[in-house]
């Protein structure tokens, strides 16, 4: 079993985010390219935004702290802390509104 502090981790990335020329700081936190769930942890900070880019599978979004809009083609979704938001299947981007930061899992679809 393994054992991690998400709130840590905010924290860390958070501060990482502030201080990046990118306005960003991201962790895998489970699973990784040689699994198929992946869960990585995604700091940003506020006015940062993660451009279009294509769903690899199933996903959601969890925001654990700030603000964020999901953006997909003319539909939106704001999410705060505490909610989930189920990405489509579509090219999409995030914005960050406030200094935030998300939970993205992602189960990755098998190539035929």
């Amino acid at each position: 079993m393994n054992k991690l502090s998400l709130t840590a981790l905010v924290r860390q990335h958070l501060g990482r985010a502030r201080e990046a020329s990118s306005g960003r700081s991201a962790e895998t936190v489970h699973g990784g390219h040689e699994r198929r769930l992946r869960q990585t942890l995604i700091a940003l900070r506020a006015g940062s935004r993660l451009d279009d880019h294509e769903n690899p599978g199933e996903a959601t979004l969890h925001v654990l702290h700030g603000r964020v809009r999901l953006v997909a083609g003319g539909d939106s979704w704001d999410g705060i802390a505490g909610d989930l938001l189920v990405i489509p299947d579509a090219v999409h981007s995030l914005d960050a509104t406030e200094d935030s930061a998300v939970l993205l899992t992602v189960v990755k679809t098998l190539q035929a």
